[in-house]
């Protein structure tokens, strides 16, 4: 029986090696069919081989690899306290996320209240240290020194301290290659130095929001004033576009009515105490100022209707060259010098045998010889 068995291990032995050999020469010739498929010139011509070379390049392609760094905050919360939008504004000054935050303190000092609490909710990490002066910003030092070693992705710091000590930390920082800000408190402002550009920034506590620049003040004050012409200038058009309407339907009106009665103006009384006005004056009555009689007629009728009204009523040169302004529409003096009459109103009343000039403070009063 074991020769048997001896036997029958060999033979099944030469089954598998003529089996293999045979599995060999079969894989030999499909690799020599498929190389001489791959490299022939139709093969390496066509858009399969193209495909297939591109997938190929891709998958080779060694892509680089993206820096990543977040940002750190150490607070001396003894020296200095962050609410929420002051914290926020920090985080929007870095370049990098804000994940790290660290506040140093004696937690048991009753000055610092609940912000172990508070601080503890904005998932800030709280350093104890003994009670003693500058035991805060000491431990701050010797964390902050060696903050690589446990954050080496840090790429800026924000020292958040108004104690001159702190700059020894912030040149320490500086020499490892970080971005350093160094955040003090004067008042209710923030100011913000970025240590590697001399940056600064300023925030106000008060109003919770950047103070700007006196360079963006002046453009904002630009902006303002600039905006408020182009508002003026609006409303004038507007103002110009009504009065043309107003004065476009008046000239319709008049074209429409053209026998329609001339206006009648009223002369008011001169004296404040009579309410009563002189009698009406139509422009029929006393037709265009063409010379010197027509303005004289003119002159009469206002200096009698005003001495029926109010005989004590003293009228001056003004007053008698405003009233006939309001019947002629034009003014004494362009009158008299369109007829001729003289250089000015005043100076035809001289002139002129029906009117007297009386000196009566620094005006002249003004009577008719006809009315007397």
């Amino acid at each position: 029986m074991a020769e048997v068995t001896e036997l029958s291990l060999v033979q099944n032995l030469l089954e598998e090696k003529a089996t293999e050999k045979s599995l060999s020469s079969f894989s030999l010739t499909l690799a020599e069919e498929l190389l001489q498929t791959i490299l022939s010139p139709d093969w390496l011509e066509s858009a399969a081989f193209s495909q297939l070379l591109f997938k190929i390049q891709q998958k080779n392609e060694i892509k680089p690899k993206l820096e990543t760094g977040i940002s750190l905050l150490l607070l001396d919360a003894e020296n200095l306290k962050l609410d929420v939008n002051s914290e926020l504004f920090l985080a929007s000054i870095c370049e990098y996320p804000l994940q790290v935050k660290i506040a140093f303190a004696n937690w048991r000092n009753p000055s610092i209240g609940k912000q172990d609490i508070e601080l503890y909710n904005r998932g800030y990490q709280l350093v104890h240290v003994p009670e003693g002066k500058n035991s805060a910003d000491a431990k701050m030092i010797a964390i902050g020194a060696c903050v690589l070693r446990s954050y080496p992705t840090v790429k800026e710091i924000l020292v958040c301290s108004s104690d001159g000590i702190l700059i020894h930390l912030c040149n320490e920082l500086q020499n490892q290659g970080l971005i350093v800000y160094w955040v003090r408190r004067q008042g209710q402002t923030l100011h913000i130095e970025n240590r590697n550009t001399g940056k600064l920034t300023h925030y106000s506590l008060a109003m919770a929001t950047e103070v700007p620049s006196l360079e963006k003040v002046v453009e904002q004050i630009q902006d303002l004033i600039k905006n408020e012409q182009e508002s003026i200038n609006a409303r004038l058009n507007s103002l110009v576009a009504i009065a043309s309407l107003f004065q476009e339907r008046c000239d319709i009106n008049i074209k429409h009515n053209p026998k329609q009665p001339e206006i009648e103006k009223i002369i008011p009384v001169l004296d404040n105490s009579v309410t009563e006005s002189i009698q009406e004056v139509k422009k029929e009555d006393f037709p265009k100022v063409s010379n010197g009689k027509t303005l004289d007629k003119l002159l009469l009728k206002i200096i009698q209707d005003i001495q029926i009204k109010s005989p004590e009523t003293k009228l001056s040169v003004p007053k008698l060259g405003s009233e006939l302004q309001k019947i002629t529409g034009d003014s004494p003096n362009s009158i008299v010098k369109k007829l001729k009459l003289g250089s000015s109103f005043t100076k035809y009343l001289e002139s002129s045998p029906t009117f007297t000039l009386k000196a009566s403070g620094k005006e002249y009063e003004v009577t008719a010889l006809l009315c007397e």
